[in-house]
């Protein structure tokens, strides 16, 4: 296994702690907003759960999956036996290829800059691996898997409805399943994101497809530990069946908070709303202390670069008691960008737009790429 990236921040975060006015730790990307009453209320009310949970979801959950899924992101088509809750997203993302029976012969397809858990459930499962944003990068080969991820964990990308059309239509060609990590989709800025699941990207067609969803930042509830993937009926009961003997369930109480929270919009738009402050604050700062910053038009970070090695600018910022991701953790690519992410109090957001606008007469001006991104 590779070094946990968070490890590799060890003495920047010493460093950082010790600023006078203490650390904004704008890392690793923890929600920290309260829950919401009415989740923490249904979690509650079913404490009284003695029993084993169910591995499929109750009825009602899977309900609420399917109505969440329809009226925040106009998916369509999906049945109730096609979901499935999972123990955080992550947790899947790690035991995906090992719960499909992938294994040496066998290539798995993650993007060029990638959330290190793709890579890491490949190797769990003994696949091989390649990193690649475009179709062509493959040649003829087949892989059995292919990640997306849109919007992007680290750089806020979002994929075009064009490019996911495509992908599917190249997948569905060579029976290669793509899995689509959409943890951030209810978090466009700049752009509008779209399911895989979308009529718009593959009709009411789902064969092959495999979104996967978080309540972790939307809800705050990664604390919870409460996810689930939809798509493909006949890949939601080969994991549903490999998950019951592997005693892979959801706890009943977060079950019913997972109804909870997938029942009202209001709490999540009240969310959303919290980051959109937090990011119209950080962006300007950011620019300010000489960053130039790239993407970023989704999602819960800014993918940020003077031109200079990622640790290098991971610990200037420390210096200044902000810590952040260095991109190379994500990939070759980030090797000169770090992961800035917006999910610190607002008390804290402030302390770090303070300190980058004080530090921002100390930065060169010229030769920095221009942002791509608008606001």
């Amino acid at each position: 296994m590779p070094i946990f990236p968070w490890d590799t921040l060890a003495d920047a975060r010493v460093v950082a702690e010790a600023h006078p006015d203490g650390i904004v730790d704008l890392s690793i990307g923890t929600p920290v907003d309260p829950v919401a009453p009415l989740i923490r209320e249904a979690l509650a009310d079913a404490s009284a759960a003695p029993g084993y949970p169910t591995t499929a979801g109750t009825a009602e959950l899977r309900r609420s999956i399917v109505a969440a899924l329809g009226r925040r992101h106009g998916v369509t088509g999906v049945t109730e036996a096609a979901v499935l809750p999972v123990i955080g997203t992550k947790e899947l993302i790690a035991w995906l290829p090992t719960l499909l029976g992938l294994g040496a012969k066998d290539l798995v397809v993650v993007p060029e800059l990638a959330y290190p858990t793709y890579e890491v459930g490949a190797r769990l499962a003994g696949t091989q691996v390649a990193r690649a944003d475009s179709l062509t990068q493959l040649g003829p080969q087949s892989p059995a898997l292919v990640y997306l991820n849109s919007p992007s964990n680290p750089t806020g990308r979002v994929l075009g409805v064009d490019h996911l059309r495509k992908v599917v239509g190249w997948a569905r060609e060579r029976g290669v399943l793509v899995v689509s990590d959409e943890c951030y989709l209810g978090l466009g800025w700049d752009v509008q994101p779209l399911s895989v699941l979308h009529p718009a990207v593959c009709g009411e067609d789902h064969t092959g497809l495999l979104a996967v969803h978080s309540l972790s930042k939307t809800s705050s509830l990664a604390g919870y530990r409460a996810g689930f993937a939809a798509g493909d009926p006949s890949v939601i009961a080969e994991l549903l069946a490999v998950r019951r003997h592997a005693g892979m369930m959801v706890p009943t109480p977060v079950q019913a908070a997972m109804v909870a929270a997938l029942g009202d919009d209001a709490h999540q738009q009240e969310q959303r709303d919290r980051y959109a402050r937090r990011r119209n604050a950080l962006l300007p700062a950011i620019r300010s202390a000489g960053f130039a910053v790239d993407h970023s038009e989704a999602g819960l970070y800014l993918w940020a670069t003077r031109g200079e090695s990622c640790r290098d600018s991971v610990a200037w910022l420390a210096e200044r008691g902000i810590l952040v991701a260095p991109g190379e953790v994500y990939g070759a690519g980030g090797a000169r960008h770090v992961r800035i992410a917006l999910t610190a109090t607002d008390e804290r957001i402030a302390a770090a737009v303070a300190r980058l606008r004080a530090s921002g007469h100390e930065q060169p001006e010229a030769g920095l790429p221009r942002c791509s991104t608008q606001s």
